[in-house]
């Protein structure tokens, strides 16, 4: 078919974010919910889109598996972000990573630092930054997630209990203003909480859309961090509870 301006836009958006909703669509393209449903209906008919549920996605998208869908969402804020964070590590330092789509990304942008100590309990972490540039890299060990490729349990936070590091750095799911860094798996929460005690500097990496969401376990009250990177200025109530317990607020450009 002959793509329109607004249909290579639409496109476009899928491509960059993965699965979008349709009233998203119609707020980002500054058109109405009927013009985003009209501009759809022959993409959906040629198989070029996939329709499900208010939303639509490219039909690659839907095979991905979660972990890689994440890794779509809110890509440009994440680059900044780990771009923001890798700028702050030095060559032979140490740092310890929990598994996430920020932390993936932030391995990447450390493709260029030499001689780091990396302690990880994800496989594409580990991944990513083994074997090159004289790095050492351990990784935490026990029965892998399919989704995510990363270790949890007793044995993967008895693991890095070993190591002391300058850098631990964590993401999250959920950032309340009362009670803290939060997260959706109690697995991964507790992965994330032993994280934090084993570093120098402790820091959380993540975007916007996580403040003001309440998750299901508590990984750290504020005043365990040292640090917060993200791509926009928290609300007043999350900024003022970190300022509270002192922890350094870095916006990535």
């Amino acid at each position: 078919m002959n793509y329109s301006k607004r249909h290579s836009d639409i496109l476009r958006l899928l491509q960059q974010d993965g699965t979008v909703s349709i009233s998203d669509l119609a707020k980002r393209l500054d058109v109405s919910l009927e013009t985003v449903r009209r501009d759809i209906k022959p993409l959906t008919s040629s198989g070029t889109v996939v329709k499900m549920h208010g939303a639509v996605a490219l039909p690659s998208i839907l095979g991905e598996a979660p972990f890689e869908k994440r890794m779509r969402e809110n890509s440009d804020a994440k680059k900044a972000i780990a771009v923001a964070m890798a700028a702050t590590i030095r060559d032979g330092d140490s740092i310890m990573l929990d598994t996430g789509t920020t932390t993936s990304y932030l391995a990447r942008e450390l493709l260029g630092h030499r001689r780091l100590t990396v302690v990880t309990n994800s496989s594409d972490i580990a991944r990513t930054l083994s074997t090159i540039n004289d790095n050492r890299v351990y990784m935490a060990g026990g029965e892998l997630r399919s989704d995510n490729g990363a270790a949890f349990g007793v044995s993967a936070i008895e693991f890095i209990s070993h190591f002391t590091v300058g850098h631990a750095v964590i993401t999250t799911g959920a950032i309340d203003a009362e009670i803290g860094v939060m997260d959706y798996d109690l697995e991964e929460a507790e992965f994330a909480r032993a994280v934090v005690s084993r570093g120098k500097r402790a820091v959380v990496i993540t975007d916007h859309t996580k403040f003001g969401r309440q998750g299901l376990v508590r990984v750290c009250e504020f005043g365990a961090l040292t640090e917060l990177f993200t791509d926009r200025t928290p609300p007043r109530d999350i900024s003022l509870a970190l300022k509270a317990a002192g922890v350094g607020v870095v916006l990535a450009s």
